[in-house]
């Protein structure tokens, strides 16, 4: 979350601040934050569509997991759901996502949920005085949904 978070979240207090940040942001639709919670309400991730373009229906698709959720699919399935939400309930038809070309965890993601790549962003990202390419995905509303058969 450090490098997705628009301020650090290290104190209760910033904590606040970041939501009341999606808050806003939701209040005039320009994102949507979820909280990946597992059985008991733990925090295991989230799942958020922003940029949300209502002239054109689209959408950016970011997630993240904590350290002990890597692995079991939670991503997967919360990305897939956001998805479903952002069709449904918010009309949009096309999600897209990015993520760092050296991180093969984050594009399986992507794929499992159903987003198709479309393409390379060169040195798009920079941190740490570093570059990154960035490996482009996309969802459309008219995508088959993972795991259905036509």
């Amino acid at each position: 979350m450090e490098r997705q978070a628009d301020e650090p979240v290290d104190s209760a207090e910033a904590a606040g601040r970041w939501i009341a940040r999606r808050e806003a942001e939701r209040a005039v639709d320009s994102a949507y934050a979820f909280a990946v919670v597992d059985a008991g309400d733990r925090p295991l991730g989230q799942v958020a569509v922003g940029a949300v373009n209502r002239a054109h229906g689209t959408g950016w698709v970011s997630y993240w997991t904590v350290p002990h959720a890597r692995g079991r699919g939670v991503a997967v399935r919360g990305c897939a759901a956001l998805a479903r939400w952002a069709f449904t309930e918010l009309g949009l038809f096309r999600l897209e996502l990015g993520h760092r070309t050296d991180n093969p965890a984050s594009c399986g993601v992507a794929r499992a949920a159903g987003f198709a790549v479309e393409g390379l962003q060169r040195q798009k990202l920079a941190y740490d005085g570093v570059r990154y390419d960035v490996e482009l995905h996309a969802r459309l509303a008219s995508d088959p949904v993972p795991g259905s058969r036509p």
